[in-house]
């Protein structure tokens, strides 16, 4: 059992793709709503997109997929193997890299017309430090007037109601038979423990594995302040209803060169 963000991603990398319906279709699924948002905010076609925590690949793949030249860093080195693995397997040409997103070492700086961050990544950040090297990171990939779009849970609700359990989901697809299961250990007022379970039906009955790792509670309100001090704008967010997607997202742009002050 581990907490540090990077050994979480290492041990769950082979099954990542369990804690989702259908991962090849959320891949497909997701790609095209991103794609969608990002174009209606004047993303060229095709784009040069970085997905800057993109894990197994299930953001950066489905852009790929889209048309657009993508790279994508994370910083659990299993992750980043099982993503070349698929990127390969699906015939995609992605720049896969092991980064840490709090300082996005080796990237090239203003090169990317956007910049990704989906699936609650920038929660594993445990202070308002860490978030704004990472906002700033950030801001630095991207070209001016480039386009910031990130993910994570809905934590103004989850801050008033702190629950302790995410109900258990019966799943069998894209899988074996499975149910998955998280507990919120809750350390203080904003960080908690999460304990991942995926139990699986196996030939010789169920197994569970139980992944940990620690979240902070981001508030959309502190993530908006943070990209703003990082010299993004026309930040807004939307939520699932608004876009399609599952999570809340935000987006914001980086101030174009004429209008720069």
């Amino acid at each position: 059992m581990t907490e540090r963000t990077e050994d979480f991603y290492d041990r769950l990398a082979g099954d990542y793709h369990l804690i989702f319906d259908d991962w090849e279709r959320a891949v497909v699924r997701q790609g095209k709503i991103l794609d969608s948002l990002l174009r209606q905010r004047g993303l060229p076609v095709p784009a040069r997109i970085f997905d800057c925590a993109c894990g197994i690949g299930t953001q950066a793949l489905g852009l790929a997929g889209r048309g657009h030249v993508v790279a994508g860093s994370d910083a659990s080195v299993a992750a980043i193997t099982r993503a070349r693995a698929e990127a390969a397997k699906r015939g995609l040409d992605v720049a896969f890299t092991v980064a840490d997103m709090r300082t996005l070492a080796g990237l090239e700086r203003a090169a990317f017309d956007a910049v990704v961050c989906a699936d609650n990544a920038l929660p594993h950040l445990m202070s308002a430090a860490e978030l704004r090297a990472t906002t700033g990171a950030i801001a630095a990939c991207l070209k001016p007037g480039g386009l910031f779009l990130g993910s994570i849970r809905d934590y103004d609700a989850a801050l008033l109601q702190r629950p302790t359990a995410v109900p258990p989901r019966f799943l069998d697809k894209g899988g074996p038979h499975r149910i998955i299961h998280q507990i919120w250990e809750w350390l203080d007022e904003e960080r908690y423990r999460l304990h991942l379970y995926i139990t699986l039906e196996t030939a010789s009955g169920w197994a569970c594995r139980h992944y940990v790792s620690l979240y902070r509670a981001l508030s959309r309100a502190a993530l908006t302040s943070a990209l703003a001090a990082a010299g993004l704008a026309e930040i807004a967010w939307l939520m699932p209803n608004e876009s399609g997607y599952y999570q809340p997202i935000v987006l914001a742009r980086k101030a174009r060169a004429d209008q720069a002050v």
